[in-house]
């Protein structure tokens, strides 16, 4: 499975921004899709996850009300609405892939299920 992202660039602070991702090679119904971002020295972080019918998702706390991940009717593409940005919203923003299992469900914030990870596509919220 290969991940392509798209859709980042500068944004100011409590504007909106949309990420895309479309996913290609073996695809299945059976794998989730979601973000993690990263700034340089830090971890990667766990921003949103979910099923491929939608009706599963997860949110880090810090995203919750403003970040809404979504699929297309294919399933193939991710996206993740961004409202309300943040300065510390900045960071390169990452798509990934899984398969969806029980383990998933219970560590979806690690990175763990995530098999398969885009390039990164880098977001920046000016202040």
């Amino acid at each position: 499975v290969q991940l392509q992202a798209s859709g980042g660039g500068l944004v100011q602070a409590g504007g909106s921004l949309r990420l895309s991702c479309v996913a290609s090679g073996r695809t299945s119904s059976r794998y989730v899709m979601g973000w993690f971002r990263q700034t340089p020295g830090k971890e990667r972080e766990f921003v949103a996850a979910g099923s491929r019918s939608g009706r599963i998702t997860y949110y880090a706390g810090s995203v919750k009300g403003r970040f809404t991940i979504s699929r297309d009717n294919a399933g193939n593409t991710v996206y993740l609405q961004m409202s309300s940005l943040k300065p510390e919203d900045t960071a390169v923003y990452f798509c990934v892939s899984g398969l969806h299992t029980s383990d998933w469900q219970s560590y979806y914030s690690s990175i763990a299920p995530y098999d398969y990870w885009g390039q990164g596509t880098l977001v920046t919220v000016s202040s």
